[in-house]
């Protein structure tokens, strides 16, 4: 029989969390920053969800992680309320959260230990995320040793390795130049396939949000105003695609109106 420690992370796989909000106030007490909030999360499909800044994207993402109760309506997962974090809730943020006194690996390892993992098979298993993401030979450096970009892949490893059910993402990418942002996009729909993860993932990048999602929930005025489904295949020379096209024109226009 093959143990655990003998399985390749994407190997071990967990069926994605299906998220739903119904009638759905979300904010705080006095400051509601989205309401009558309907919307559907398929199990293993990645969501992407756009709109200007302050419209209530962090809110909505902070919502499905549990960190903040609905003001009014229900949320849900897999049809059971959601009333609070949970471990098969990993949340990704701009800024690369890592543990500064802790290496590259050990933050990698830190949701395994979390789980109680025995010292060796999370180390392997953190091992085989960081060669994932490319940062087999920075390991055992420190966060401030390395990239920015290289922090962000530290991160995804981090948030995997743990096998979530669910990933949340507030814009991961925002503060990478161009080039860096590209390859990171192109790196978690590598990482991604074979996880079964749900994934929502928050960006001001209309392209960012095309390229990535199965579908793009838009957000404007204090509500969901659409939610469309994004043509395939999911590849760069897509963009030109008149579907696609069209797509990103429907999206602009409905975010600047």
């Amino acid at each position: 029989m093959t143990s655990s420690s003998d399985v390749r992370p994407a190997e071990r796989t967990r069926p994605g969390a299906g998220l739903a909000l119904r009638g759905a106030a979300l904010g705080r007490p006095g400051a509601t920053a989205l309401d009558g909030v309907d919307l559907e999360v398929g199990p293993g499909e990645i969501l992407t969800v756009v709109g200007p800044s302050g419209c209530g994207k962090s809110t909505l993402l902070r919502t499905l992680a549990g960190l903040l109760p609905p003001l009014a309506g229900t949320v849900t997962q897999d049809g059971s309320p959601l009333t609070g974090p949970a471990a098969d809730r990993a949340l990704v943020f701009q800024e690369d959260a890592l543990l500064p006194w802790r290496t590259l690996r050990a933050n990698v390892e830190l949701p395994l230990a979390i789980q109680g993992l025995p010292r060796a098979e999370r180390r392997a298993q953190a091992e085989t995320w960081l060669h994932r993401v490319g940062l087999a030979d920075r390991a055992g450096q420190l966060p401030h040793r390395v990239s920015g970009g290289q922090r962000q892949r530290a991160q995804l490893a981090r948030a995997l390795a743990g096998h979530p059910r669910t990933v949340l993402m507030d814009e991961p990418f925002g503060a990478l130049d161009a080039q860096t942002r590209a390859g990171m996009q192109d790196l978690l729909v590598e990482v991604l396939h074979g996880t079964g993860a749900t994934v929502v993932f928050v960006t001001h990048d209309v392209d960012e949000a095309l390229f990535l999602g199965d579908r793009v929930a838009l957000l404007g005025s204090g509500r969901l105003t659409a939610v469309r489904d994004v043509p395939r295949p999911r590849e760069r020379a897509a963009r030109d695609d008149p579907a696609r096209v069209l797509l990103r024109h429907d999206v602009l226009t409905s975010l600047s109106s």
